[in-house]
């Protein structure tokens, strides 16, 4: 069997948001009614009342009062959620296609999505409350590994496992895998599984079609220390985490 692993060659953000989105990641409103809190003169930033929607805060440290009320930051929410074939990563969607908040229970509305999978993607999407480590698991800087399984038309060779760890340029952009293991080649299609540090839009799909391949199927499996295991397309597991000043180390 024909295998190759190849690796690529080759600090705390401020976290300062708008007024509105932070209430809107505090879970406490959305960005409209956020907005008219505001205006309203309910808000208040440090015990002033601050009318402007656009002022920046960031939303993990900033004192904020809404009528009173000090709305406080929760404890690290991160829920592992496997994304079924066809569904949006998204809030709402203007065509009315279903998204994943259409699949998990209102409690959880509040907490966004760490990246996003395409529409077509399936397999393991994390979903938190805390935006500064959302952020630290996204920032490629960090190197937090994305593991998919990847079936491909057509023979993938170790020539072309190589190439995806090099870089491919699409479209003005560099698309790099980490690691590309090929599990099984034939001249109908091949299973890989692909390690990525980055999430380009459509990376993967962009990448193997580069290459000459076009993806029938993509499953993420894994994401840094969270993995699928066993929970079928729909399934979601709730991971209480204490919350902290740093971003945990993975």
């Amino acid at each position: 069997m024909p295998k190759t692993t190849a690796k690529k060659s080759g600090s705390k953000q401020s976290g300062r948001v708008s007024l509105t989105r932070a209430l809107s990641k505090l879970g406490f409103a959305s960005r409209t009614e956020a907005g008219q809190l505001i205006k309203s003169g309910l808000v208040k930033v440090h015990g002033s009342v601050e009318k402007n929607p656009a002022r920046r805060v960031n939303p993990d440290t900033a004192h904020i009062e809404v009528a009173g009320a000090k709305i406080k930051k929760e404890g690290r929410i991160v829920v592992i959620f496997h994304k079924p074939k066809g569904v949006l990563t998204t809030k709402r969607d203007p065509e009315g296609r279903e998204t994943i908040y259409d699949l998990l229970p209102e409690g959880l509305h509040s907490l966004h999505a760490v990246g996003r999978l395409d529409r077509h993607t399936t397999g393991l999407l994390l979903l938190t409350n805390d935006t500064q480590y959302s952020s630290y698991l996204t920032d490629p800087k960090n190197e937090v590994p994305r593991i998919y399984v990847v079936c491909v038309r057509g023979e993938f060779t170790i020539a072309q496992a190589v190439r995806a760890t090099s870089g491919v340029e699409d479209d003005g952009e560099t698309l790099i895998a980490s690691s590309v293991e090929i599990a099984k080649s034939s001249g109908k299609e091949s299973l890989l599984k692909i390690t990525m540090f980055e999430g380009k839009n459509r990376e993967i799909r962009r990448l193997c079609l580069s290459l000459g391949h076009e993806v029938i199927s993509l499953k993420r499996i894994r994401y840094g220390e969270y993995e699928l295991g066993s929970l079928k397309p729909g399934e979601y597991q709730i991971l209480d985490i204490a919350a902290s000043s740093k971003p945990a180390k993975l």
